[in-house]
């Protein structure tokens, strides 16, 4: 190993320090402006730097910023893959939950859940698209009378005859 090879080595501890020294403060700085959170943008930061240090024998130091910089991004990105697919995870659990009610519980449940269906299907097709688009797709007035090609007066009365009818059906919802 020649001279100038030995003061480029990145595995020499000052020299790994000197890269550090450069390149920490902006390679966190990018990551929080990327990802948005400081804790993390330090720990990804931190886990590249690891990353270069476990192959520090095959970069140098004129490719260590590129290195870095390209290894915190595919450090975020898989973080963030990992992070999604717990919050689905908890989300389609929290859809399935044990059912801990009571059978009388379930009991009246279902025969809500029938009775709602049996007026809903009472219900003119336009009252109860407007009332299923409003109640079960979130959808707005607005988004509705769109769809539908009316005023939102129109979608309003339409929703103000549905609710009656299933109030005097089934009670107040």
């Amino acid at each position: 190993m020649s001279i100038i090879q030995e003061i480029q080595d990145i595995c020499k501890e000052q020299v790994f320090k000197s890269v550090f020294d450069a390149y920490f403060k902006m390679l966190r700085n990018y990551l929080i402006f990327k990802f948005g959170s400081v804790e993390k943008a330090e720990d990804m930061a931190q886990n590249a730097f690891v990353v270069l240090w476990e192959h520090c024998k095959k970069v140098s130091p004129d490719k260590a910023k590129s290195f870095l910089f390209t290894t915190a991004i595919r450090l975020s990105i898989n973080n963030l893959k990992r992070e999604n697919l717990a919050i689905n995870f908890q989300n389609n659990s929290k859809q399935n939950p044990i059912n801990n009610e009571s059978p009388e519980f379930l009991m009246v449940e279902a025969e809500f859940e029938t009775r709602l269906e049996q007026t809903l299907n009472l219900l003119p097709e336009k009252q109860r698209t407007v009332f299923l688009l409003n109640r079960l797709e979130n959808l707005s007035y607005k988004e509705i009378a769109e769809l539908e090609q009316v005023s939102v007066k129109a979608i309003e009365k339409r929703m103000q005859q549905a609710l009656q009818i299933i109030r005097k059906e089934i009670g107040n919802i």
